[in-house]
């Protein structure tokens, strides 16, 4: 059974920090591609970071740069989300993403609540 589980969420401060883990099972987690994406109340959900199967490459999208890290551990099967200088606008819910194109599987979290005050 398939299974991606995000945890981390917290409600912290502006320019606080926190460690997302995204925890995954069920697959061959080092043949995905991983993402992170976020969805704001009463908005769609968006791309944050995206790396690869080896970790040769990363993505970020512009309003994290320079702040957010993406990064996996292939032997732990564990996705992570470093966010630093976090802002209000920050705020959602953060959802790990798994995607192989070579067989059109992708698989989604359940999400973990990211809550920044200013």
């Amino acid at each position: 059974q398939v299974q991606l589980v995000e945890s981390g969420g917290s409600a912290v401060q502006t320019g606080g920090s926190l460690s997302l883990p995204c925890a995954a099972s069920g697959f061959t987690f080092s043949t995905y591609a991983m993402s992170w994406f976020l969805q704001a109340p009463g908005k769609e959900r968006e791309l944050v970071a995206t790396i690869t199967s080896a970790s040769s490459t990363t993505n970020y999208a512009d309003f994290v740069k320079g702040r957010f890290t993406i990064s996996r551990d292939n032997a732990k099967n564990t996705l992570y989300l470093q966010m630093n200088s976090l802002k209000p606008e920050d705020t959602a819910v953060y959802f790990c993403k798994a995607r192989r194109t070579a067989t059109f599987s992708t698989y989604w979290g359940q999400g973990t609540q990211v809550t920044v005050s200013s």
